[in-house]
């Protein structure tokens, strides 16, 4: 009999023996590859997943979206919210035995905040003035403001703690050499096929019980699938939504449909005609029915769009849907001068998100429907990434695939990263080059702002003016769609979308 639905966001699988899987290996099949194992250089989250079990922060969102100390033992924050003491765990060492020092937490922190290395996800710290060592396991961090989302970004994998003298050591390819205090420890990468981890047995916390973990790339939803029903993989993400009966009537495979913190989308690129006209923007969301993409594409396994961030974040408010309207579209076209159409091309990944290729056809075939005639163009992950965070002048992505969770459960880090003006990519996230100076300013209150209804507040306004300028065609909220074998315990696929298998065991 199959087991019941771990209550929360736990889950797990476990195989029988197989070149690829064993009792003492858990094999996860996903459908990118990392793009880097430098925790502080990560942008994406499949990366995220993988980088997570060799690297930990100062603290951890909760599945429960609580958040807990973890490197951090606990904190203290000054009356004025301007200086943040935090007193670190001891017993701590790094994968070659190196003890876990408030130096060398403060040598990790200054890399990340060093603008020179220019790392994407920079802003979530970046009201940090100083680090400063006040014991030997204690640090202080120094605001000039407060600060108000700093312990959410904290949980941020980016700010994880790395070892700065491997950092040195390895200079350039540190990010295939990754030295953290996690409880698996690299053993091997096959650049675009796997990556294998095994235990690191002096793990400070508890060990895992299981011999290793590896990372499958596996961009076909047919392979992934197969390789979990063969018993090659233990655990095969993002599952079609049409495979779900087939997969939950084998005797050893439970599909597990799990919320996450995602919202799926395709911007547009303001700096090319004819995106710079809203109108235009506008067009394009009524001439898309997200409903039955919902539904006929993705299985009803998605929610559509209304707001730029997803339920369950701090600081969502229900803006709108933009309704089904073929006919408005058609009007705002014409409007913006297009009374006979226009080309352009739409842009995707493979393998990345839920049905990515099949959600770019649908919206081709539905924007044809109102005078549109737009092209697909594919990239693989990484040079898809790479592509579309050229900067301004030479990006000529004029509308692509995207998603963005919002893993720090705080709107700070789901709107200020994509929508303000100084996130621009490539330094930044904010590939539609959008810029709104009241988004701006709105967005600038609310992390300084300590009042979290006052946040709210703010938050609203700021969705509310994204929804009408229209920078993205909204789409949906992405549910993580996850095949495990049922002898697989304690593996917890976590809102934040990352497939953690710190407390696996696997039954014989």
């Amino acid at each position: 009999m199959k087991r019941l639905a771990r209550i929360g966001f736990v889950l797990l699988a476990a195989l029988t023996l197989t070149a690829w899987a064993s009792a003492q290996n858990l094999v996860i099949a996903q459908g990118t590859d990392a793009v880097t194992l430098d925790a502080h250089d990560v942008t994406d989250s499949p990366t995220a997943s993988i980088v997570s079990h060799m690297y930990e922060t100062l603290f951890e969102l909760m599945p429960d979206g609580s958040i807990e100390p973890h490197l951090a033992e606990s904190y203290e924050v000054s009356d004025d919210s301007t200086v943040w003491t935090i007193n670190l765990r001891e017993g701590v060492t790094f994968h070659d035995g190196t003890p876990m020092t408030a130096e060398v937490v403060k040598g990790s922190m200054d890399r990340f905040l060093d603008p020179d290395n220019a790392f994407t996800f920079r802003f979530l710290l970046d009201r940090i003035d100083e680090v400063v060592v006040t014991g030997p396991l204690q640090i202080e961090l120094r605001l000039a403001t407060p600060f108000a989302p700093l312990l959410a970004h904290l949980t941020h994998n980016t700010t994880a703690i790395v070892l700065p003298s491997a950092v040195e050591e390895y200079g350039e390819a540190f990010g295939e050499n990754p030295v953290g205090t996690g409880p698996f420890q690299l053993e091997n990468w096959d650049r675009g096929s796997r990556i294998d981890m095994v235990t690191y047995e002096n793990y400070w916390g508890d060990v895992p019980a299981i011999d290793g973990v590896s990372f499958l790339a596996v961009p076909e939803n047919t392979t992934r699938m197969a390789l979990v029903e063969s018993g090659e993989a233990h655990v095969a993400v993002r599952v079609p939504p049409q495979d779900i009966a087939r997969l939950n009537a084998a005797p050893d495979i439970t599909v597990e449909n799990v919320s996450s913190l995602r919202t799926i989308y395709m911007y547009f690129n303001h700096t090319l005609e004819p995106f710079d006209d809203v109108r235009v923007r506008q067009a394009f969301n009524y001439a898309v029915d997200k409903q039955e993409i919902a539904e006929f594409v993705l299985g009803g396994a998605v929610r559509p769009s209304d707001a730029a961030i997803a339920p369950g974040i701090f600081g969502y408010t229900d803006v709108g849907e933009y309704e089904y309207d073929p006919e408005r579209a058609r009007e705002l076209l014409a409007e913006a001068g297009f009374e006979d159409g226009l080309s352009t091309t739409l842009y995707s990944p493979s393998g990345r998100y839920l049905q990515d290729i099949q959600i770019t056809e649908a919206i081709q075939s539905q924007l044809a429907e109102v005078g549109i005639d737009a092209t697909i163009e594919t990239l693989e992950w990484s040079a898809y990434l790479d592509k579309t965070r050229e900067p301004a002048g030479e990006n000529d992505v004029p509308v692509a695939l995207l998603g963005w969770g919002t893993v720090t459960g705080d709107a700070d880090y789901g709107l200020y990263a994509l929508f303000h003006t100084s996130q621009h990519v490539p330094d930044g996230s904010n590939r539609a080059f959008y810029s709104n100076p009241v988004v701006d300013d709105l967005l600038d209150e609310a992390r300084v702002t300590p009042d979290p209804s006052v946040r709210e507040s703010l938050y609203a306004d700021a969705l509310q003016i994204v929804r009408d300028d229209a920078p993205w065609l909204f789409l949906h909220s992405e549910t993580q769609l996850v095949a495990v074998n049922d002898a697989v315990e304690g593996l917890v696929i976590h809102p934040t979308e990352r497939v953690l298998a710190w407390n696996v065991t696997v039954s014989e």
